[in-house]
């Protein structure tokens, strides 16, 4: 199962809630729609910028169902299946195959912080208990802890329905390693958008972005020009989306500003769930100031 093909943009999409909470349906489909047409190659639902751990089982089961239906095959869907432990993500990840997700995306687990040799454990018996491709996600900015290379690749080989890792440490040390490692084996995606250029130029197959839910044209534009070796539009395109990055994600709190910003764009994303917030008024000016300089809102 290794050999499954991830390549281009993907969008970790937000989940639209309404002041209750519930989940706008039709408010995902129009952004569906806007992120297909842009050229992602497909959307990872239930993830972190999703608010995944903050739905419930049957949330999760619902939203994989919708966005499979709202796609219909014009691209690949990705479900979040991470959780705290194995038993939950095998579990979540049995769900995703039911439904007809293409694969998962598995965050480590987190809040107790597992030895290499438990992560090994964990990443081995969901390899044994569900037989769908999974994409390894390492994102120490919310489980608290980076995993090293050397751990990922020992994960690859042992686990034949690994086919990727998302890397969102942001270390380009760290992505160089992986692609000399295992680039030739499983697919390398970044998961931080200032090392998307740096990944394609080392022979990463693409990336997971926060901000391609705001700006999926100009990342899709960025993959397409690095593909063809235009370094100069590329790397023109990876100081847009840095600075929207800047702006959005490390600046901010980040489904809130996400969520703000595709508004600006005309679209509903709705409010986050709690206990995460909206910005606030003058949050959300100041944002739409600092973007104006885009001409993307």
């Amino acid at each position: 199962m290794n050999s499954m093909k991830l390549q281009g943009i993907f969008v970790p999409n937000v989940t639209p809630f309404d002041k209750s909470g519930g989940i706008i349906e039709e408010a995902l489909a129009d952004l569906v729609d806007y992120w297909l047409d842009a050229g992602v190659s497909g959307l990872v639902v239930n993830a972190s910028t999703g608010e995944g751990p903050l739905l419930s089982r049957e949330e999760r089961q619902r939203i994989i169902e919708l966005v499979l239906s709202l796609v219909d095959g014009r691209g690949l869907v990705i479900a979040g299946t991470g959780a705290i432990g194995t038993r939950e993500t095998v579990e979540l990840t049995r769900d995703a195959l039911d439904l007809g997700a293409d694969a998962a995306l598995v965050s480590t687990p987190f809040f107790f912080r597992p030895t290499n040799d438990e992560l090994i454990k964990h990443f081995n018996e969901l390899n044994g208990a569900v037989d769908l491709p999974l994409i390894f996600y390492n994102v120490p900015k919310f489980t608290g802890y980076t995993v090293a290379p050397s751990v990922v690749d020992q994960i690859s080989k042992g686990c034949n329905n690994v086919v990727g890792i998302k890397d969102s440490s942001g270390s380009p040390s760290a992505m160089a390693e992986n692609i000399r490692l295992f680039g030739d084996r499983i697919n390398v995606l970044s998961g931080a958008a200032d090392m998307t250029l740096p990944t394609l130029a080392m022979g990463g197959k693409g990336a997971i972005l926060a901000v391609a839910n705001i700006v999926p044209d100009v990342c899709v534009s960025l993959y397409r020009a690095t593909v063809v070796g235009n370094l100069k539009e590329a790397g023109r395109l990876q100081l847009i989306i840095s600075y929207v990055n800047k702006v959005v994600v490390r600046e901010r709190p980040m489904v809130a500003a996400v969520k703000a910003v595709i508004s600006f764009r005309g679209f509903n994303a709705g409010i986050p769930r709690r206990p995460l917030r909206s910005l606030s008024y003058e949050e959300a000016s100041e944002v739409k100031e600092e973007l104006k300089v885009l001409n993307i809102i």
